[in-house]
Protein backbone atom coordinates (compact mmCIF):
# COMPACT_ATOMS: atom_id res chain seq x y z
CA UNK A 1 0.00 0.00 0.00
CA UNK A 2 2.86 2.34 1.01
CA UNK A 3 4.11 2.20 -2.66
CA UNK A 4 1.53 2.70 -4.45
CA UNK A 5 0.69 5.97 -2.51
CA UNK A 6 4.28 7.20 -3.14
CA UNK A 7 3.62 5.86 -6.76
CA UNK A 8 0.26 7.56 -7.12
CA UNK A 9 2.20 10.76 -5.79
CA UNK A 10 4.97 10.78 -7.88
CA UNK A 11 2.28 10.51 -10.68
CA UNK A 12 0.51 13.47 -9.76
CA UNK A 13 3.65 15.59 -8.85
CA UNK A 14 4.73 14.75 -12.91
CA UNK A 15 1.54 15.64 -14.13
CA UNK A 16 1.22 19.03 -12.30
CA UNK A 17 5.13 19.58 -13.35
CA UNK A 18 4.23 18.78 -16.63
CA UNK A 19 1.43 21.14 -16.89
CA UNK A 20 3.34 24.30 -16.55
CA UNK A 21 4.28 24.97 -20.07
CA UNK A 22 7.44 27.46 -18.89
CA UNK A 23 9.32 24.27 -17.81
CA UNK A 24 8.52 20.45 -18.68
CA UNK A 25 10.11 18.21 -15.67
CA UNK A 26 10.52 14.44 -16.02
CA UNK A 27 10.40 12.40 -13.58
CA UNK A 28 13.77 10.26 -12.88
CA UNK A 29 13.79 6.52 -11.37
CA UNK A 30 16.43 4.49 -9.99
CA UNK A 31 16.18 2.35 -13.27
CA UNK A 32 16.43 5.13 -15.71
CA UNK A 33 19.99 5.67 -16.05
CA UNK A 34 19.97 3.22 -19.16
CA UNK A 35 17.56 4.42 -21.11
CA UNK A 36 19.42 8.29 -20.00
CA UNK A 37 22.67 7.01 -21.39
CA UNK A 38 21.07 5.58 -24.65
CA UNK A 39 19.93 8.74 -25.55
CA UNK A 40 23.26 9.66 -26.68
CA UNK A 41 23.18 7.74 -29.86
CA UNK A 42 26.60 7.70 -30.49
CA UNK A 43 26.87 11.64 -29.84
CA UNK A 44 28.81 13.30 -27.27
CA UNK A 45 26.28 14.47 -24.27
CA UNK A 46 26.86 15.34 -20.70
CA UNK A 47 24.77 14.73 -17.88
CA UNK A 48 24.72 16.94 -14.94
CA UNK A 49 23.51 16.40 -11.51
CA UNK A 50 22.53 19.39 -9.24
CA UNK A 51 20.60 20.75 -6.60
CA UNK A 52 17.98 23.21 -5.77
CA UNK A 53 19.18 24.00 -1.92
CA UNK A 54 23.25 23.40 -3.35
CA UNK A 55 25.14 26.73 -2.96
CA UNK A 56 27.66 25.58 -6.04
CA UNK A 57 24.65 24.41 -7.98
CA UNK A 58 22.98 27.61 -7.31
CA UNK A 59 25.63 29.90 -8.84
CA UNK A 60 26.24 27.48 -11.95
CA UNK A 61 23.00 26.96 -13.35
CA UNK A 62 22.95 30.48 -14.66
CA UNK A 63 26.45 29.79 -16.75
CA UNK A 64 24.71 26.44 -17.44
CA UNK A 65 21.68 28.80 -19.26
CA UNK A 66 25.11 30.75 -20.93
CA UNK A 67 26.76 27.56 -22.54
CA UNK A 68 23.29 25.91 -23.77
CA UNK A 69 22.19 29.11 -25.38
CA UNK A 70 25.81 29.27 -26.75
CA UNK A 71 26.14 25.92 -27.68
CA UNK A 72 22.12 25.06 -28.77
CA UNK A 73 23.41 21.81 -30.59
CA UNK A 74 25.10 20.36 -27.09
CA UNK A 75 23.10 17.19 -25.78
CA UNK A 76 22.85 18.12 -22.21
CA UNK A 77 20.70 16.53 -19.43
CA UNK A 78 19.70 17.90 -16.04
CA UNK A 79 19.11 15.94 -13.57
CA UNK A 80 17.82 17.84 -9.69
CA UNK A 81 18.32 15.52 -7.22
CA UNK A 82 16.92 17.34 -3.89
CA UNK A 83 13.72 16.57 -2.27
CA UNK A 84 12.23 20.18 -3.33
CA UNK A 85 8.77 21.12 -4.71
CA UNK A 86 8.34 21.63 -8.70
CA UNK A 87 7.95 25.32 -7.65
CA UNK A 88 11.53 25.55 -6.47
CA UNK A 89 12.99 23.39 -9.42
CA UNK A 90 10.97 25.61 -11.76
CA UNK A 91 11.65 28.53 -10.44
CA UNK A 92 15.72 28.11 -10.20
CA UNK A 93 15.58 26.81 -13.89
CA UNK A 94 13.89 29.97 -15.24
CA UNK A 95 16.36 32.17 -13.86
CA UNK A 96 18.85 29.86 -14.76
CA UNK A 97 17.27 30.24 -18.66
CA UNK A 98 16.82 26.62 -18.54
CA UNK A 99 13.13 26.38 -19.09
CA UNK A 100 13.62 24.58 -22.35
CA UNK A 101 16.18 21.72 -21.55
CA UNK A 102 15.86 18.27 -20.82
CA UNK A 103 15.29 18.59 -16.99
CA UNK A 104 14.24 15.66 -14.99
CA UNK A 105 13.95 15.49 -11.08
CA UNK A 106 14.54 12.77 -9.05
CA UNK A 107 11.11 10.38 -8.41
CA UNK A 108 12.89 8.07 -6.11
CA UNK A 109 15.49 8.19 -2.82
CA UNK A 110 18.35 9.78 -3.20
CA UNK A 111 20.78 6.52 -1.90
CA UNK A 112 23.96 4.74 -1.96
CA UNK A 113 22.58 2.32 -4.59
CA UNK A 114 21.10 5.19 -6.95
CA UNK A 115 24.87 6.59 -6.89
CA UNK A 116 26.77 3.40 -7.31
CA UNK A 117 24.56 2.38 -10.48
CA UNK A 118 25.37 5.80 -12.06
CA UNK A 119 29.10 5.62 -11.43
CA UNK A 120 30.64 3.61 -8.60
CA UNK A 121 33.31 6.71 -7.76
CA UNK A 122 30.36 8.94 -6.87
CA UNK A 123 29.52 9.60 -3.31
CA UNK A 124 26.60 11.55 -3.73
CA UNK A 125 28.09 14.70 -4.13
CA UNK A 126 26.78 17.98 -6.10
CA UNK A 127 27.45 19.36 -8.50
CA UNK A 128 28.63 16.29 -10.80
CA UNK A 129 28.85 15.95 -14.31
CA UNK A 130 29.01 12.98 -16.15
CA UNK A 131 30.46 13.37 -20.04
CA UNK A 132 30.16 11.30 -22.60
CA UNK A 133 32.24 11.20 -25.73
CA UNK A 134 31.33 9.83 -29.16
CA UNK A 135 31.92 6.15 -28.45
CA UNK A 136 30.18 6.39 -25.40
CA UNK A 137 33.28 6.13 -22.54
CA UNK A 138 32.11 8.39 -19.68
CA UNK A 139 34.27 11.42 -17.45
CA UNK A 140 33.04 11.81 -13.90
CA UNK A 141 33.23 15.51 -13.24
CA UNK A 142 33.44 16.49 -9.44
CA UNK A 143 32.15 19.92 -8.28
CA UNK A 144 31.77 22.94 -10.79
CA UNK A 145 32.33 22.35 -14.60
CA UNK A 146 34.73 24.09 -16.80
CA UNK A 147 33.14 25.51 -19.26
CA UNK A 148 36.21 25.32 -21.27
CA UNK A 149 36.64 22.06 -21.06
CA UNK A 150 32.91 21.21 -21.59
CA UNK A 151 32.47 22.78 -24.96
CA UNK A 152 35.20 20.83 -26.84
CA UNK A 153 33.04 17.69 -26.22
CA UNK A 154 31.01 19.64 -28.11
CA UNK A 155 32.58 20.61 -31.16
Amino acid sequence: MKRFIASLLMTLLSLSVLGNESVSLKPFKKDDWGNILAQAQGKPMAIHFWGVTCAPCSKEMPQWGKFMKQHPQAHVIFIQVDNVSPEMMRTMLIKANLGDADNYFLASDYDEYLWYRINPQWHGETPITITLNESGKQSLIQGPINFKNLSKLFQ
